[in-house]
């Protein structure tokens, strides 16, 4: 008889347990699609290049908004920023929409165990102040710490000097991955993995720091990338030209850079650092899972808040409306996906992640979303949901000149200030770098009228602050 009860009990827990998927979405800041996978030439991200294997790569993944804050408060809200009026990291999504729910205040409101381990919602870098994070979203959340001083560079470092616009602030420093956040930040997500409810699934959010400046990583990841094996981007000389005026390098005063070769060099190869240490804190999350029994029932997502320059145009920074910029890395490994081990070409937006999540969890859908489902995707990855993705920025001296951008399968238009500041026209099938601006030639007058017409209908005007 008691054998009996203990088998009745054990199998009321058993039906009882949730069993929705677990999620792990990491998202690491400033990342351009600078991974092995995504065929950059050397780049050494070993363990994100085997997640793509294992999931579905989208190499067309786009932000709606390349700055931190207005494009987090985008993809967390599943809003566009025409509707979050977050373009910067100042305006607070909370004051602007006080009854938004985030997508993982939603997943703590249908049952799941939350935690947060880094930078998800916006924080200020590298010390923690300008929270924007959503405090009803997480069970558990880390404080970002100030992570200086800085260890002091290793005698054996690259002596090549920078000095204030001469090359992006980079150290390399002894000792192992935890002296700096993102080693923490993994450690504390394994920690809380292995200390979590088991009864309920989990939605785990892991924020990287890096490549976001400085660029300061343990100096093992510096040897990966020795200085005189670093290239630089080859564009026309002539490249500048055709850009309009707020797109060119300089019209964000902070971001202008005026380096010397070697220079560049130096921040690229800082860089590339950067990333093959975010890559190694994934790769220990991943462990962990595998590890833990995990894997099969747990969503991975891979991906960053917008992309990054190192060169390219001229340009250096983020706010830019160029592919480099408003290009991001997206990688899914959902259990069960007929597309796994697969690269998808069709567009994808940052929006997408929230109905995704839901569609996947079997969690009801916010109606305020404005993204779609990637699970067609996943399942076919020769499929697409979108015939456009749209990216907005910012720049000039005072963020005055407002950029809106269109991306389609062949085309990115992009207008500033509505055309009256400039319009680009890039033709990604001959030209993939864009450095060949048409929206001057006759022969495309017509596709240009089109994708203009689709920014004015998708992405009307929005108000300057002084006018709010």
């Amino acid at each position: 008889m008691k054998h009996f009860l203990l088998l009745f009990v054990f199998a009321v827990h058993t039906w009882a347990a949730d069993t929705r998927p677990n999620v792990l979405l990491m998202v690491s800041d400033d990342l351009a699609a600078t991974l092995g996978s995504y065929g950059h030439p050397q780049a050494q991200t070993p363990h994100l290049d085997a997640l793509a294997r294992e999931g579905v790569l989208f190499s067309r993944a786009y932000c709606q908004f390349p700055h931190c804050n207005p494009s987090r408060s985008s993809f967390l809200s599943g809003l566009r920023p025409n509707q979050t009026r977050v373009t910067d990291n100042a305006d607070s999504l909370y004051v602007n929409i006080p009854d938004v729910l985030t997508l993982p205040h939603h997943f703590r409101q249908q049952g799941y165990a939350t935690a947060r381990c880094g930078k998800l919602f916006h924080l200020g870098i590298p010390t923690g102040l300008e929270s924007m994070d959503d405090p009803q979203a997480w069970d558990f959340g880390t404080p970002f710490k100030d992570e200086r001083p800085y260890p002091p560079k290793r005698s054996s470092a690259v002596t090549v000097q920078t000095g204030k616009k001469q090359g992006l602030v980079w150290q390399e420093i002894p000792g192992d991955d935890d002296q700096l956040c993102d080693g923490a930040f993994a450690t504390t997500a394994i920690g809380w993995l292995k200390k979590r409810d088991a009864d309920k699934p989990f939605f785990l959010a892991v924020g990287f720091h890096r490549p976001h400046l400085p660029l300061v990583a343990p100096a093992k990841y510096f040897d990966l990338y020795p200085l005189d094996k670093i290239t630089l981007p080859d564009a026309p000389a002539n490249d500048v030209e055709d850009i309009p005026a707020p797109a060119r390098n300089g019209s964000v005063p902070g971001y202008a850079m005026t380096s010397t070769p070697e220079q560049r060099r130096a921040s690229i190869r800082a860089y590339l650092a950067c990333v093959s240490y975010v890559d190694t804190q994934a790769g220990r999350l991943l462990a962990s899972l595998k590890e833990q029994g995990l894997l099969e029932n747990t969503i991975v997502i891979f991906t960053s808040d917008h992309g990054w320059h190192l060169g390219e145009h001229g340009l250096w920074h983020k706010r830019s409306l160029f592919e480099e910029s408003a290009r991001v890395p997206l990688i899914v490994s959902a259990p069960g996906m007929k597309g796994n081990g697969r690269t998808a070409l069709g567009l994808a937006e940052l929006t997408d992640l929230y109905p995704t999540l839901c569609d996947l969890c079997g969690i009801p859908a916010p109606s305020h979303l404005q993204g779609k489902s990637l699970r067609p995707v996943l399942n076919d990855p020769a499929s697409s949901v979108h015939e456009a993705a749209f990216t907005q920025a910012r720049r000039g001296k005072d963020a005055q000149h407002w950029g809106r951008s269109v991306r389609t399968a062949r085309w990115r238009c992009t207008e500033w200030d509505e055309g009256r500041n400039g319009i680009e026209l890039y033709d990604h099938e001959a030209d993939p770098h864009e450095y060949t601006n048409l929206a001057q030639a006759p022969e495309h007058a017509s596709i240009l009228k089109e994708l203009r017409a689709l920014l004015a209908q998708q992405l009307p005007p929005m108000a300057l602050p002084e006018q709010r």
